[in-house]
């Protein structure tokens, strides 16, 4: 059991650094680097700006359902405002960054499909084994209570798909932020250690959360990091994470009233 723990963790941080040992100059580890200052730095902001500004409840500040107002998608807007800072904080700003550093392409940020069709079965593998765990955190009452964040997905089926969209937009941009931007941006600097570093951020939003998915954060973070570094490509973890959360908030809908009754989730 130990040996097969250590192939498939250990073993692939070593190679890694092996591969990056061969990438880098000779006596450029150990010095300052103003790519890692400038990926850091992106990292802070962006991520400061999403906590102040992008969540559905600053959308509801800014606009307002005035007193006898309807507008049947006033709620659907204020997560299509939270997703669409996260393609501005995750998407638009580090494109932003990479394209202005001498040297940087877009293509180098994981961003290729290429080994994705040849990994697919390393992640349909991992959706199998999150989904027990998935399955039994549905029947508790936080669970219900938390998912599907957009409240009125089973309203209709043209919310629940609308939901789904917006949802998914957000992961495709987690992914690159987290798997791409980050991983890569300090790869050559920090080795496999940028997926340790990467691992802390990327936990910590999740603090809004059920524990146990913040803690499953974790290991997701190490697992889906090294598989990034390893294949070079965030489309596995793209994937994985639209395929979890469409299967968590079906789940969840069972504790809701059926679709097309008129009445949503909590209600």
């Amino acid at each position: 059991m130990w040996r097969f723990l250590r192939a498939i963790s250990i073993d692939h941080l070593r190679a890694i650094d092996r591969d990056v040992q061969a990438e880098r100059a000779p006596g450029e580890g150990g010095v300052l680097s103003w790519k890692v200052v400038v990926i850091l730095l992106v990292t802070a902001v962006s991520l400061t700006l999403q906590q102040y500004y992008g969540d559905e409840d600053t959308y509801k500040r800014l606009f307002p359902r005035g007193r006898g107002d309807y507008d049947r998608w006033w709620e659907l807007k204020s997560f299509a405002w939270w997703s669409g800072w996260r393609v501005l904080g995750y998407i638009v700003m580090p494109i932003a960054a990479i394209l202005c550093m001498p040297g940087e392409r877009l293509r180098d940020y994981h961003v290729s499909a290429r080994g994705f069709v040849k990994h697919l079965w390393i992640y349909v593998v991992l959706f199998a084994l999150v989904l027990p765990a998935v399955y039994a955190a549905s029947t508790t009452d936080r669970f219900r209570e938390t998912y599907p964040f957009y409240r009125m997905a089973n309203r209709s089926y043209t919310d629940l798909v609308l939901w789904e969209a917006v949802y998914a937009v957000q992961f495709v941009s987690l992914e690159f932020f987290f798997r791409g931007f980050l991983l890569r941006g300090l790869r050559r600097e920090l080795g496999a250690n940028a997926i340790f570093v990467a691992l802390v951020p990327y936990c910590m939003i999740h603090y809004t959360k059920p524990l146990p998915e913040t803690l499953g954060a974790i290991g997701a973070g190490l697992v889906l990091g090294t598989l990034a570094m390893r294949t070079r490509t965030i489309w596995g973890g793209v994937l994985i994470h639209i395929g979890v959360a469409a299967t968590m908030d079906v789940l969840a809908l069972r504790g809701c009233p059926p679709i097309g009754s008129g009445r949503w989730c909590g209600f």
